[in-house]
Order: C-alpha cells, then structure tokens, then sequence
C-alpha cells in the first residue's frame, strides 16, 4: 500500500441523543504506543464518564492492525460501528474514541450503533482527510544567500521545512515523499539553475501527509 487516506487533525466534537453526551476524540498515530497513550488521556480527561469506547486501524508499513472495545456497552453496539466508520472512509492510523455520558434514557442497540456511528462520522468531518504515504526527513545545508529560494520551492510544491537552525551555513530539517526528494536534488544540488544545496543527508524514513485531491 503505497499511499492510503488519514486524518489530518485531531480534533474533538460531540453530539446528543437523548439526554446522552457523545464526545468523540480522533487522534493520528501510527503505534500501539500512541494508541494506548491517547486511551489514558482521554479517561483520565473524562474520569467521570462510564464508557470510553474505542477503535483503530494501524498501517504498519504494509501490516495491518485492527482493533476495538465496546468498554462496557452492550456487544457491537459501539466499538463495532466506529471501526466501521473508519473502514468505510477508507482510513488508517485513526484512533476515534468516543465518550459517553448517560442521560438517563435507554437507547436500545439501534439506538446506541447510530449514536456511535454518528459521533465517529462527525469527529472524521472535523479532522479532515488527508493522503498518506512513506518518505523521508531529510536535513540538506544551504547557503544564507539561497535561502529564500529554498522556502520558495518547498511552498510551492507542498514540501514542509519541520526545522530551520542558522549556522556558518543553513541547516533545514524537510519532510518529503520519495519523488519529491528526488526531484528536489534534481532541481537543485549542483546546478546552475534553483536553489544550490550544499549537502544533504537521509535522516529517517516516515509517513508524509499531504492534502488528499
């Protein structure tokens, strides 16, 4: 899977059915680590609440990982429908968790999957949906004098600077995808025309998000 579809932010929404407060918290990761990290901030953020209800889909360069917990709710009333909600729009390296305050009123098992599906789907339209796929963070040295023409580029090809540090020459941390470091050398180490870039050097691999057409 070369590139797939994420989100963009993590955000939170909320919506009410019934008397009863669904708070949905979307977060971007890409290890378990991170996910049972975000589980912890969002119980101890809603200590008071019953049901923290979860899932997630982990794309581990190609290895799929695919969880969810209903935390108490009755059986594939919660944890179920957002894992769907996240199949459905096509996502990974989503982690949604959505919160429950009950309002006193039973919602029954149609009533709860709609809720639950409805909150995920409201917290996916916040974040935004972005396109996903690996690359590299790269550090290249510039001169002072070419700087200006290195921002230039990256803004206009959609390349983030992550890092910037002023030394005897200037020292840029980018993110970028596999074609667009190789065009960017092409354009601009040793040559006349572009940017001069003096040196540079593969610092990792990683996932780059761009904006999705």
């Amino acid at each position: 899977m070369e590139k797939f579809k994420t989100i963009k932010n993590n955000e939170v929404s909320e919506i009410e059915e019934k008397r009863s407060k669904f708070i949905a918290s979307i977060f971007y990761v890409e290890t378990i680590d991170e996910v049972e990290n975000a589980i912890k901030q969002v119980k101890k953020k809603y200590y008071d609440a019953k049901h923290n209800c979860y899932a997630y889909i982990i794309n581990e360069k190609g290895n799929i990982l695919k969880r969810f917990s209903d935390d108490g709710e009755p059986s594939g009333t919660a944890g179920s429908p957002i894992l769907n909600t996240i199949e459905k729009n096509n996502l990974y390296n989503v982690l949604i968790i959505v919160t429950r305050y009950f309002g006193g009123i039973l919602l029954g098992t149609g009533g709860l999957v709609r809720a639950y599906t409805e909150a995920a789907t409201k917290s996916i339209e916040k974040a935004g949906v972005v396109e996903q796929e690996l690359g590299y963070e790269i550090e290249i040295a510039i001169t002072y004098q070419d700087f200006e023409k290195l921002k230039y580029y990256c803004n206009k090809n959609n390349i983030d600077i992550t890092n910037i540090e002023y030394k005897e020459n200037i020292i840029c941390k980018i993110e970028l995808t596999n074609d667009e470091m190789n065009k960017l050398l092409s354009d601009n180490m040793y040559e006349n025309r572009g940017t001069n870039i003096l040196k540079y050097n593969i610092l990792k691999e990683k996932y780059i998000r761009k904006i999705a057409n």
